[in-house]
């Protein structure tokens, strides 16, 4: 599990669920959704006319790389750091914090792109991560900022790096955790900053991971229980483990240690014992005294701002349908109020310095770009930085609407409606006519849908198309109850949630039954398969992006460092290892069903995907063609989980664009050169996608990389999620909520974020 003490002030919370989350994702009752007769394709139609006098916002504005993403200020207040292009490419600039107009770039990736970095308490030092073409295998490197220097703290193949520590106790070094000597276990490793020398700190011998304070020492130690709970341990006086705090199955995924507080004798966690949301609790470690902090009733915390060096918590956010906060500490009530007043949208506190006197802030809106602002906590004055996309502003950006849907058995499914421009002229979040409705999946499952800008919603609602993205069964940040009633029911009823939720739009009158599509990547990609496969009937096409169509094979091929816990897997999906259990999965799993397919299907996969093996797609595409059902299959040899090269993510939106106008009816942008620079191949169903082959046998051949990725002399990624590969199906930089966090399984897109004290 990752941990990592040199946080921004605002730490977004990724709980157990976070870490598990493969990007992947069941029989199901009998669809509530009345059957329709197989669709023709349509081609350009109602949803394209409906939309026609609206501007056509290009791909390239949507899913091309940010002007300016993820600002961080230094500790001591002298810089700015921010993710921008060079030559096409994001790496890192820096600025003095009072002259933004001399910004330079101080990393040279030439390839891949970064999207996570950090400032060390060295000043003038940061670290950036990186991987090689999407396998997650990330490397720890550390620029110079003055000499424009990087080296690789972690040179060694085929080991993934997990920063598990950053403290401005000792400036000097940060503690790592590296799976060298066994690839399913990170042992913790202290770098020295300057010579790059590592020093064992705490060997792992079964552990999930470690919780550290800030003077580097090892305090905790988490693993998993056969039953799929968690136990916490300490180090007794002779140093061994000893057992110290059960979390049983049902709380393990709203249940997390988060760090210490300045005198190390508190601990901090994310606690949903003995009650069902997840609440910020404080245990005192000599005495027992447990005290509750912060709490809500319909929703989990999500986000804390803890004080740089007292470690006290300073104010949590709960988010049910939209953010809210609750202060723990009076002296940033009055930052907040002022805040209120600067701009529209959700507020994030990115970071600050660390006397707590500047912080960089956030305000996320559903209909234009997010704005950051430097944050005189002293002068109480905000000043401008920047937008993460210029080329938004003015376009015809339309609103997300929160809507609480009802499930066939009564669960409140908290879904974000988006409707195309101009379909809804008397605001009554309805369109005045049906239009199409591309149901979208989130990734996970343990994960959410959460209010703000989307790029796929925005792209979507702008071709024509309404979009419907549901907060199923399973999905986190609506309590215990919420995302247990998901255990064993993929393909079961986190399904029903999905066709409930459809149902609900053909009752509204938002799309003809006929006219719904299913998109989604990795647990959503899944789902996508189950939804043309377990009810072949309900949806007039599908895209799958880096999604299992076995369950079996899928847990059988987990990354090694997903090994110790295995017993989640079992406990909430299946266990794979007992022939029942086999059996169960194997029911659950699109690839036991392809014969039933009868509806278009789209196919988008990494070869490199760690998580979600490429032999997932392979596999359930040859069953398909020895049935002589046709799909599309697109794959790139330079990704993973997901897409995270601006030039891939352009060139599938554009296949995935042509694909739903020819099905669903909604209006497409010509491909253009959108294949230029990708990796994009079609080894299977090119001639599904009517000028799809011209296309690419029209793209100029990009030239072959023979530098490796992150390195000084060298090349060392877009928009609108978390930083990491499972933040499919974009796999873009974080430009609305970025959290130094390093890249980690799922949403699993990741373990839960200690205070910067940890």
């Amino acid at each position: 599990m990752e941990t990592h003490s040199r946080f921004p002030r605002s730490v977004r919370l990724w709980t157990l669920a976070t870490l598990a989350a493969l990007a992947a994702c069941g029989p199901t009752q009998p669809s509530a959704v009345t059957p329709v007769d197989e669709p023709a394709s349509r081609g350009p139609g109602d949803a394209a006319r409906a939309v026609a006098d609206v501007p056509l916002i290009p791909r390239q504005v949507l899913f091309g790389n940010p002007d300016r993403a993820s600002p961080a200020i230094s500790p001591d207040g002298t810089r700015l750091a921010w993710l921008a292009a060079v030559d096409g490419v994001l790496n890192v600039w820096v600025a003095p914090v009072d002259d933004l107009e001399a910004a330079r770039p101080v990393t040279r990736d030439e390839h891949r792109g970064i999207r996570v970095f950090f400032w060390t308490y060295l000043p003038g030092q940061l670290v950036y991560l990186q991987d090689t073409d999407g396998d997650e295998n990330w490397h720890a490197y550390l620029t110079d900022v003055e000499r424009e220097e990087t080296r690789d703290l972690t040179p060694l193949p085929g080991v993934r790096a997990e920063i598990q520590g950053v403290s401005q106790l000792h400036p000097e070094s940060i503690l790592v955790g590296l799976n060298n000597r066994d690839p399913s276990l990170h042992d913790v490793h202290r770098i020295d900053l300057a010579s790059g020398e590592r020093t064992l700190v705490q060997q792992n011998d079964g552990f999930l991971g470690f919780v550290a304070d800030d003077d580097y020492a090892v305090r905790l130690a988490q693993r998993m229980t056969d039953d799929g709970g968690l136990e916490l341990l300490r180090p007794g006086a002779d140093g061994a483990w000893a057992p110290w705090l059960h979390i049983a199955q049902e709380d393990s995924l709203t249940t997390n240690p988060l760090g210490f507080d300045k005198s190390r004798r508190v601990l901090y966690l994310l606690d949903s014992r003995d009650r069902n949301t997840a609440a910020l609790a404080a245990l005192d470690l000599e005495t027992g005294e447990h005290r509750v902090l912060a709490e809500d009733p319909r929703a989990d915390i999500s986000e804390l701002l803890f004080h740089p060096t007292e470690y006290t918590p300073q104010a949590a956010a709960f988010e049910y349908e939209r953010k809210d906060w609750l202060f723990l500490d009076e002296a940033v009530r009055s930052d907040f109020a002022a805040l209120a007043a600067v701009s529209p949208g959700d507020l994030k506190v990115l970071g600050g310095t660390l006397d707590d006197r500047r912080w960089v802030v956030a305000f996320v809106t559903d209909d234009g770009p997010v704005r950051y602002y430097l944050w005189d906590r002293d002068a109480q004055a905000a000043r401008f930085l920047f937008v993460n996309r210029s080329a938004l502003e003015g376009l015809p950006l339309v609103p997300m609407a929160p809507v609480v849907i009802r499930s066939r058995n009564d669960l409140p499914l908290v879904s974000y409606l988006t409707l195309p421009p101009g379909s809804d002229p008397d605001g009554d979040g309805r369109p005045a006519v049906p239009v199409p409705l591309v149901l979208y999946v989130h990734g996970g499952p343990w994960g959410r849908v959460s209010w703000g800008y989307a790029s796929i919603d925005q792209w979507l609602a702008n071709r024509g198309y309404a979009v419907l993205s549901v907060n199923f069964r399973g999905s986190t940040g609506f309590g215990k109850g919420f995302v247990n009633a998901g255990d064993r029911e993929w393909a079961g009823k986190m399904h029903d949630d999905l066709l409930d939720a459809v149902d609900w739009a053909v009752r509204e009158r938002i799309v003809p039954a006929d006219q719904v599509a299913i998109l989604g990547g990795s647990y959503g990609g899944y789902a996508t398969l189950v939804g043309l496969t377990f009810t072949p009937d309900v949806f007039a096409c599908g895209v799958d992006i880096v999604g299992p169509s076995s369950l079996v094979t899928l847990l059988e091929s987990i990354p090694p460092y997903w090994a110790p816990m295995i017993e989640m897997f079992a406990s909430r999906v299946g266990d794979h290892r007992t022939a029942d259990g086999r059996a169960f999965l194997l029911e659950r799993s699109p690839l036991s069903r392809v014969d039933a397919i009868r509806r278009p299907l789209l196919i988008g996969q990494g070869a490199n995907d760690p998580r979600v093996k490429q032999a997932e797609s392979d596999q359930i595409v040859a069953a398909l063609d020895r049935q002589g059902i046709p799909v599309t299959y697109v794959l790139y040899p330079d990704e993973g989980h997901g897409f995270a090269r601006p030039e891939n993510r352009l060139s599938f939106w554009a296949v995935t664009e042509a694909f739903l106008a020819e099905h669903l009816g909604g209006r497409f942008e010509p491909v253009g050169d959108d294949f230029d620079g990708s990796t994009i191949e079609v080894p299977h169903g090119a001639e599904q996608l009517p000028g799809l082959a011209e296309a690419l046998a029209a793209r100029p051949v990009p030239a072959p990389d023979d530098v490796q990725p992150g390195t000084t002399d060298a090349p060392a990624t877009d928009g609108d999620e978390t930083p990491d590969e499972s933040t499919v199906p974009g796999a873009e930089p974080a430009e609305e909520a970025p959290t130094v966090t390093p890249p980690s399984l799922d949403v699993p897109e990741d373990a839960a974020a200690p205070p910067p004290g940890s």
